[in-house]
């Protein structure tokens, strides 16, 4: 079958790894299914892999993709989870030791098909279209469950999003605003901060600027660069909740005075539960609120949207058709 898939990997140049070809069709497990992929989004975890990040070089060849929307083997249009967790684990599956995500030790959705637990089909909302859809999965769930799990955020709250124009802060500046919730956002872009006022940021600053206020919650998902103004722009008492690092996690001052004084609460998130994606779907179709999509690619040019995420020339999501 067709397929995208990292056969090497190089941390310095990581298209280099990159193969567009053949791949075997998926063995199917008991208690798996298969997704006929309609769409797969290209998440910075992608780039991670070809990076050799969280992806072994024993585990190689392996399809790259975190998150597809397509048909089931009963003939249903689903979106897949993308968090596996052991078999016999329950609760929260973002928790579980053992969890792993699709084209980490499973092979990815970057595919004609791709195989998942059948607990990880989740019915999509027939209001979202298959290229929305698979938005879902990582950034948008990432930025579903910082914002309604983790912050602690009520409507009429402020929250900063760092670094807008990713998937995830383009995501948690469009489902706080649909929320209630007053959001500014932060980008070296003129461009970009222009985008984020159009999809629903209430204010703009550029990076490292003062805001009018300090806020209730800041969404961290640039990291180190970012760190110091993210912990100066909270009132007493705020979260900030930290989902990346994509700038590096080594911040020039960690600012523990300012967080034990002002009593500040840092929280980590990562990905969102089976039920957190359902929710997430539902929001959608009930508000009418859709993903923001950079562009839709056929999977053939994988290559080319994956160069674009590299060189940060993205607002949203990049979107793989088949």
């Amino acid at each position: 079958m067709f397929a995208v898939y990292a056969d090497s990997i190089n941390p310095e140049s990581p298209l280099d790894g990159l193969i567009i070809g053949e791949r075997p069709e998926p063995e199917v497990p008991d208690g798996w299914t298969t997704v006929t992929v309609k769409a797969a989004s290209i998440n910075h975890h992608d780039v991670w892999s070809l990076r050799g990040v969280g992806l072994r070089a024993e585990a190689l060849p392996m399809i790259l993709g975190c998150d597809a929307a397509g048909i089931d083997a009963d003939g249903n249009e689903v979106l897949v989870h993308a968090v596996i967790s052991a078999p016999d684990w329950h609760g929260d599956e973002t928790l579980d030791p053992k969890r792993s995500l699709l084209s980490e030790r499973f092979q990815g959705t970057f595919a004609d098909k791709v195989a998942v637990p059948r607990r990880n089909v989740i019915a999509k909302p027939a209001g979202l279209s298959f290229a929305e859809a698979a938005c879902l999965p990582t950034a948008w769930l990432t930025a579903y469950r910082m914002l309604f799990t983790q912050s602690g955020l009520k409507q009429g709250d402020s929250v900063l999003v760092q670094g807008a124009g990713g998937g995830v802060a383009t995501a948690l500046i469009t489902l706080a605003r649909a929320a209630g919730i007053r959001v500014y956002a932060t980008s070296r872009d003129e461009i970009k901060r222009a985008r984020a006022l159009e999809i629903g940021a209430h204010a703009t600053f550029d990076a490292g600027e003062r805001l009018p206020e300090r806020v209730d919650a800041v969404m961290e998902t640039v990291g180190a660069a970012t760190w110091s103004h993210s912990i100066k722009s909270l009132r007493p008492g705020g979260t900030i909740v930290i989902c990346g690092v994509t700038s590096g996690d080594a911040p020039k001052a960690a600012e523990l005075t300012r967080i034990f004084f002002l009593q500040l609460r840092v929280h980590g998130s990562t990905m969102g539960t089976r039920d957190e994606l359902h929710k997430l779907a539902q929001f959608l179709d009930v508000t009418g609120v859709r993903p923001l999509i950079d562009r839709e690619i056929p999977m053939e040019q994988a290559d080319k949207g994956l160069a674009a995420v590299i060189e940060g020339d993205v607002f949203g999501k990049i979107v793989l058709t088949r």
